[in-house]
C-alpha cells in the first residue's frame, strides 16, 4: 500500500483496518516497521507533542499540513489525517482538502463541531447546523483533485442532541457523498450495534478508541464483528510515550545515570538502525 488508490481499495476488502495512531515521522516510521496497513495521524496528538496543550482548537491547519507532510515523505503507507473541522468555513475547508491532499493524505477527516473544538471525549462540545456541515463536506469534495483522495464526514452530535439526531446527521453527510463515516464518542455496544445496523452495508464506518474515553474500547475483531471497516486507536501512541517518558526522566533525575534503562531503550546504533542511517550514508556516497 503505497498511495491513496491503494487505501480506496483496500476498504472495499471485508477484514477491517486497523490504523494506529500516529504524531510525526518517527512515529509513523516505527508504525510502519511494525507492519500496519495504514496510518492514522491524530490532530489531539499533534497538540500533545507540538504545543504540550490539550487538543481543544489551538491547533493550526499550517501544522497539521507540515505533520503529514513529513510523515508521507518518509513512509509509503496510507495516511488517515484529522483535519479538525476544517480550521474555518467551507472556504477554508476547501484550502485544508487541496493542501492535506498535497501533502499525501491518503484520507482526510472533517468533524461538525463548533470553535472552539476540544477532543471528541471530552464534555462540553456543540455542533454546527446540518447544512452548514453539507456545504463544507460538498466543499470539500469539490476541492479535491483526485476522487482517490477520501473524504470522511464525522459528527460529534451524539453528545449534544443524542444518537438519533447524530445518526440522521450521519445520514445527511452520506447523502453529500462522502466516502466513509465517524460518528464519534458511541456510548455502548449498543450504540455501536445500532450504528453498524444502519450504516455498515453502506459505507466504511470508523471505531474511535481512545484509552479512558466515552466508547468502551474493543480489539479490531469485535468491531469488525458490529460491522465496523476501519479501527483507530488515535492517542494511545502519545499515552504510551507520555508514560515511557515519565519513567525514564524519573529514572534520570534519581539515578542522575540512564544505566538503570538501559534495556528498556535502544542504544546509539539500534536507534540510527531503526531510522535507517547506514543506508541513508550508503546513498550518499553515491554521491561523492
Amino acid at each position: 500500500m503505497t498511495n491513496p488508490t491503494s487505501l480506496k481499495a483496500r476498504l472495499a476488502a471485508p477484514e477491517i483496518l486497523l490504523a494506529p495512531g500516529v504524531y510525526d515521522a518517527l512515529s509513523a516510521l516505527v508504525a510502519e516497521q511494525a507492519g500496519f496497513e495504514a496510518l492514522y495521524l491524530s490532530g489531539a496528538s499533534i497538540a500533545y507533542a507540538r504545543l504540550g496543550r490539550s487538543d481543544v482548537g489551538l491547533t493550526t491547519y499550517t501544522e497539521v499540513a507540515d505533520t503529514l507532510a513529513r510523515i508521507c515523505e518518509r513512509v509509503a503507507l496510507p495516511v488517515i489525517v484529522d483535519a479538525d473541522t476544517g480550521f474555518g468555513n467551507a472556504l477554508n475547508t476547501q484550502r485544508t482538502v487541496r493542501g492535506f491532499e498535497r501533502a499525501g493524505a491518503a484520507m482526510i477527516q472533517i468533524e461538525d463541531q463548533g470553535f472552539p473544538k476540544r477532543c471528541g471525549h471530552l464534555d462540553g462540545k456543540s455542533v454546527v447546523p446540518v447544512r452548514e456541515m453539507e456545504g463544507k463536506l460538498e466543499a470539500a469534495l469539490d476541492a479535491r483533485a483526485s476522487r482517490d483522495t477520501l473524504i470522511l464526514a464525522r459528527t460529534d452530535a451524539l453528545a449534544v442532541e443524542g444518537l438519533e439526531a447524530a445518526l440522521d446527521r450521519a445520514e445527511a453527510y452520506l447523502a453529500c457523498g462522502v466516502d466513509a463515516l465517524f460518528i464519534e464518542a458511541l456510548r455502548s455496544s449498543e450504540q455501536m450495534e445500532a450504528a453498524c445496523q444502519r450504516f455498515a452495508g453502506r459505507i466504511p464506518l470508523l471505531a474511535n478508541m481512545v484509552e479512558g474515553g466515552k466508547t468502551p474500547v474493543q480489539d479490531a475483531d469485535a468491531l469488525q464483528t458490529h460491522g465496523f471497516r476501519i479501527a483507530i486507536f488515535p492517542g494511545g501512541t502519545a499515552r504510551a510515550v507520555v508514560h515511557t517518558l515519565q519513567g525514564y526522566y524519573g529514572s534520570l533525575y534519581r539515578h542522575r545515570t540512564t544505566e538503570p534503562w538501559r534495556e528498556r531503550m535502544l542504544d546509539f546504533d539500534g536507534l540510527n538502525a531503526v531510522i535507517g542511517t547506514p543506508e541513508l550514508m550508503a546513498l550518499g556516497r553515491r554521491y561523492e
